[in-house]
């Protein structure tokens, strides 16, 4: 073959790839519907799915996508999927929600859990586990040292209901007790206060998170009927709206591929908390000090226009 064929030839067949590949990436984005664009999450106001909402939303922007997130208390973020209003949520706390799935779970697509061996029951200051309260039953015989109270966190949440539920019933002699209801990070000041007086307190609480390496803490036993065996052991699940995988398949892949840990969780939050960043910079800093985990939250994975999602979402991070 001439000089001048083979290169003819050689413009031929990569005019021909680029086009397949104008192609292809045209034929990936016109597969997902426009309003896909936009992906809403929903936040309970809890610094865990803070985090996870902020992974997620940078390697989402790193794909070409916009995100919002929407401050909602459970049963709203559960009412507002159910409407269509909001397509993610990465919190669904099993089995503390379990009420939810059972109400929702015919209007709503459950992807997969993205986070396994959490905790969730009620805890106390370790001094005060040593004193003697090792369980929810040792909990009566203490109530004037505890002023017949249990800190929950925001009102609405399904553990509050679980423990007024307790409560109504008498259980572990917890009558006449009150729930005090507020934000995660009003309680968390409430047991610091606590703890620096060394009074007693019980409050709700729960891995991951760094009050786990803020506060000596214990779990208490005994709370099996409520919150479930292993001191509330939970595993945590990604539910979409109905239809949003069919609608919107390349975000659905990612939310198949996106799995947390508890260190990783963790020490994000704590970046948050004891830090002061916000969790779009903490979980921008953690995913540049571990940028392993692309690999396989990206794993078939493109961005919006249809081109390697990898690359896309390294370059964002700048990596």
């Amino acid at each position: 073959m001439s000089l001048k064929r083979e290169t003819g030839f050689k413009c031929t067949v990569l005019a021909g790839a680029m086009a397949l590949g104008l192609a292809a990436a045209q034929s990936a984005q016109a597969t997902e519907a426009p309003q896909c664009e936009q992906v809403r999450l929903t936040d309970p106001g809890w610094t865990d799915i803070s985090v996870t909402n902020a992974l997620a939303g940078t390697v989402l922007q790193g794909l070409g996508y916009k995100t919002s997130v929407d401050l909602l208390a459970v049963p709203i973020g559960f009412e507002s999927l159910k409407k269509g209003e909001i397509d993610v949520f990465l919190g669904n706390w099993m089995p503390a929600q379990q009420g939810f799935i059972d109400k929702y779970g015919a209007d709503l697509d459950r992807v997969r859990t993205n986070l396994e061996g959490a905790k969730f029951t009620l805890a106390v200051p370790a001094y005060v586990y040593d004193s003697g309260v090792t369980s929810f039953a040792d909990l009566g015989d203490r109530a004037e040292d505890f002023r017949q109270r249990i800190y929950g966190i925001d009102p609405g949440a399904p553990a509050n209901g679980l423990l007024q539920g307790m409560i109504d019933k008498g259980d572990f002699g917890l009558q006449g007790w009150k729930l005090v209801e507020s934000g995660e990070q009003a309680m968390l000041s409430q047991v610091t206060r606590a703890v620096r007086k060394q009074e007693a307190i019980v409050f709700l609480g729960w891995a991951p998170h760094p009050m786990n390496l803020r506060v000596d803490m214990k779990y208490l036993e005994g709370g099996d009927e409520y919150f479930g065996p292993n001191y509330g052991g939970a595993s945590i699940h990604t539910v979409t709206r109905k239809g949003y995988s069919a609608e919107c398949p390349n975000v659905a892949t990612l939310l198949n591929n996106l799995a947390f840990n508890l260190d990783m969780e963790s020490e994000i939050m704590g970046a948050i908390l004891d830090d002061g960043k916000k969790a779009d910079q903490a979980a921008a800093q953690w995913l540049r000090a571990n940028p392993e985990v692309l690999n396989s939250w990206l794993e078939n994975v493109s961005t919006r226009d249809g081109m390697p999602g990898l690359a896309a979402v390294q370059q964002h991070l700048g990596l």
